[in-house]
């Protein structure tokens, strides 16, 4: 069985070296769609709460919303780091308070501070799906990814890897010590 929850997240982007409308600066409100699959949990009556679902992919996801995705060739880049720099909100402003925890991997790195995720290819739905699942896979047991951006959308179907060990109380992912974050639980 699944559960799923659904993130809106708002960003701006480029394709750049694309010859069409979408080489220029533009935003969108992307629709993020995270099915996980695993057995019901007989203790709370659930696959896993979709709360905390959202909660678990809003947490490195929010680096993403209001933020500028650009690919890493892209020469914006430096000139809006310059920008930055200069207005004196390159390393985070007290105003700045969506940000996530940092991160970098083969397909993205997150600057937080900046409002900022630099990619190694054009940020399309397709890529999208790709770099959540990329920073999802470990803490979720996905079946499916969906996301859809202005008129764009695209999914993509995985083979879920196994049941996580879960709080019979809350139906969240038990920590590697085998105790419950959220309640304290302890297998």
């Amino acid at each position: 069985m699944r559960s799923f929850t659904t993130l809106d997240l708002q960003y701006a982007h480029r394709f750049y070296g694309f010859n069409g409308e979408a080489q220029y600066l533009h935003g969108h409100t992307g629709i993020l769609t995270i099915e996980v699959e695993d057995s019901v949990n007989m203790g709370v009556n659930m696959v896993f709460p979709c709360n905390e679902i959202n909660k678990t992919a809003w947490d490195v996801l929010k680096n993403f919303d209001h933020a500028l995705v650009l690919r890493e060739d892209d020469p914006l880049l430096p000139a809006i780091l310059a920008v930055y720099e200069e207005q004196g909100i390159k390393d985070g402003s007290p105003t700045n308070t969506m940000k996530g925890e940092a991160f970098k991997t083969d397909l993205a790195t997150a600057y937080p501070d900046s409002r900022l995720v630099v990619t190694k290819e054009t940020m399309t739905v397709e890529g999208m799906i790709k770099i959540v699942y990329d920073l999802l896979k470990d803490k979720l047991n996905i079946a499916k990814i969906t996301f859809t951006s202005g008129v764009n959308a695209a999914s993509e179907e995985y083979e879920p890897g196994n049941e996580k060990a879960r709080c019979p109380l809350c139906g969240i992912a038990l920590d590697e010590d085998g105790t419950c974050p959220k309640c304290g639980y302890k297998a």
